[in-house]
């Protein structure tokens, strides 16, 4: 049996749709997808994330959204993005300034909602968006040449107005290893059958 580890994004866990999604759809070939939730703080996500390597031992790593940054600090397995905002550390490390006051926390907890079920809870605090920027460089440092690195972007993306979603600063470290589809940042299931699971497999099947 393969085995994929699905890193979720910002305000994502268990109960994500893509990665339950997946586990539908891949289980009857014989591949299991793991989800879990891990922690907002970057280094205290990166701790757990490093066990979970440890125990599942992937033959694929998939980062969503922010998780491509954490996605991209575990090393010797392929990696697959979807959606990956390689532009976020630094928009999170900029935003340590507003989590200072509690009005500040208070707007950024209402601009991302907490979500129901089990799902990582967003700590905007100046302790940890401040560790965000370092976060983002180390992922950028791991990249290991001659790895393997795709990523998926969707056109209707409305991350990619604020940079968040950068496809000039995916293209300046892996070049053109990328496909657009006609969606949103929240790939939708039409183009997990017919993109990103194919992809999967044949990922998977190089591995064998």
């Amino acid at each position: 049996m393969s085995s994929i580890l699905y890193i979720h994004g910002m305000g994502g866990g268990s109960d994500s749709r893509i990665p339950n999604y997946l586990m539908e759809r891949l289980r009857p070939s014989g591949v299991q997808v793991t989800v879990r939730t891990y922690d907002f703080d970057p280094e205290a996500g990166r701790a757990q994330i490093d066990s979970w390597v440890k125990e599942l031992k992937p033959d694929l790593v998939i980062g969503e959204s922010l998780g491509a940054i954490q996605a991209l600090r575990v090393q010797n397995v392929p990696h697959l993005f979807v959606s990956p905002s390689l532009g976020a550390p630094e928009k999170m490390y900029r935003a340590r300034w507003i989590a200072i006051t509690a009005l500040g926390r208070w707007l950024l907890c209402h601009h991302y909602p907490a979500r129901e079920g089990d799902r990582q809870e967003m700590k905007f605090t100046w302790e940890v968006l401040r560790k965000y920027r370092a976060h983002g460089q180390a992922a950028l440092a791991a990249i290991q040449p001659g790895g393997y690195y795709y990523a998926f972007f969707g056109k209707y993306d409305h991350y990619r107005r604020s940079g968040v979603v950068k496809l000039s600063l995916w293209q300046k470290h892996f070049g053109n290893n990328y496909t657009e589809y006609e969606g949103s940042h929240f790939m939708e299931e039409p183009f997990i059958d017919s993109l990103l699971i194919p992809k999967i497999h044949e990922i998977l099947a190089l591995q064998k």
